[in-house]
């Protein structure tokens, strides 16, 4: 894992979690706790809430990205950006301070008055966006986004067809585009990618927020740190069933998760228990870290054939041959005695190995190529040994 430089605050796999809490100077912010216009009192929030509450980061935001409003121009921004200014001038405390803004101009004015690194909702849309931070060698979060202005986060809006291909258009899914949007425009050396959770487009929905968490650690392929953003989110009320107000617990439960596979930052409105959350989730994680500057040794982060291809794919090497090397393992219980031994049959035949348990239960471990196999034949079957094909089908979708 490559980590990055944040004006001397270290985030990757050899630091611990990083925390970036939250202040707007944008009155159009739906999150009321977080909004100051005067910089006095957003100072005082900053040094007592955020960075006395254990925030490593401070992202400032000029203007509510929620789509319900109109996007700020970049002289909009810029006529704000003397609140923030303000503000870090006045805090006593010690942070890295974050720009929030998809304007390039907007980030090079903010550089070169004290701000230290940038998060850009937008995905790098301004082109100019990565050479500014370059220039001012500085992080800079990249959140997966279409190449609009506009519309940050709204993936699905993006001509997949023209910007990879007609074919891999039609067969890519919600994480697949979350993946590509932030390999578009290229990575700085000190990028940290963002996979856009929340509602930033109509299209978007609750499903597609969960399918990216569940997939979290592929977005490691991509060799930078992971910033998420998943504080009192819909994807984790909903589970719950709980309100806005009601979803610390939910967001500490996945904040835990997040860090355990792969989040490098996590952004919050909640900074002294996403602290504690954040703290657990990595004690309990074992990852491997550099032996020196000339020599590391790392075991992936891999829990899926799926995420071993991503690997593969971003160093050059054929996808295809996660199939013949990542192994699954997989019980079946409650088969009767025939079917047992019918099943034992189609996988020797296959490139994979069953084994009686204790229980009578079937144990079938293999390549994903080789159980791909055994699931074809047991879908040709009758009964119980049909449906295990099916499951079996699910597993490896």
């Amino acid at each position: 894992m490559h980590n990055v430089d944040a004006a001397g605050l270290g985030i990757g796999d050899d630091h611990p979690p990083r925390i970036m809490g939250v202040l707007n100077v944008s009155e159009e912010s739906p999150y009321d706790p977080s909004v100051y216009d005067d910089p006095g009192e957003a100072a005082q929030y900053v040094d007592e809430e955020l960075i006395g509450d254990g925030a490593d980061i401070v992202d400032i935001g000029l203007e509510s990205a929620n789509k319900r409003f109109d996007v700020l121009s970049a002289d909009e921004e810029l006529e704000r950006l003397h609140v923030a200014l303000e503000t870090i001038e006045s805090v006593s405390g010690d942070a890295v301070f974050s720009i929030e803004t998809r304007y390039a101009e907007v980030a090079d004015t903010a550089l070169s008055k004290g701000f230290d690194m940038v998060n850009d909702i937008a995905g790098f849309a301004d082109p100019e966006m990565p050479t500014v931070c370059e220039e001012y060698d500085v992080a800079v979060a990249k959140m997966a986004s279409p190449p609009n202005l506009e519309r940050p986060g709204a993936v699905e809006e993006t001509d997949w067809a023209a910007r990879k291909s007609a074919d891999w258009a039609e067969r890519a899914d919600y994480v697949d585009q979350i993946y590509e949007a932030l390999k578009q425009n290229g990575l700085t050396d000190k990028t940290i990618v963002d996979p856009a959770f929340g509602g930033w487009s109509e299209a978007q929905t609750l499903e597609d927020d969960r399918e990216t968490f569940r997939r979290l650690r592929e977005f490691r392929a991509l060799d930078r740190p992971m910033l998420v953003s998943i504080n009192r989110k819909n994807f984790l009320g909903e589970i719950a069933g709980r309100e806005t107000d009601e979803r610390l617990p939910v967001s500490l439960a996945a904040t835990s998760m997040a860090v355990e596979r792969g989040a490098h930052v996590i952004r919050t409105h909640d900074v002294a228990e996403t602290r504690d959350a954040a703290l657990i989730g990595d004690a309990f994680t074992e990852r491997s870290r550099s032996v020196d500057d000339d020599l590391s040794v790392t075991r992936l982060d891999v829990h899926s054939s799926r995420e071993l291809r991503a690997y593969l794919d971003k160093r050059g090497v054929d996808p295809a041959v996660a199939d013949d090397w990542y192994a699954l393992a997989i019980e079946v219980d409650g088969l009767q005695s025939e079917d047992r031994d019918r099943i034992r049959s189609i996988v020797d035949d296959a490139d994979a190995s069953a084994y009686r348990g204790t229980n009578n239960q079937v144990l079938i471990v293999g390549s994903v190529t080789g159980i791909s196999a055994v699931k074809t034949c047991l879908r040709d079957e009758d009964g119980d040994l049909s449906s295990v094909g099916e499951s079996l089908a699910q597993m490896l979708e």
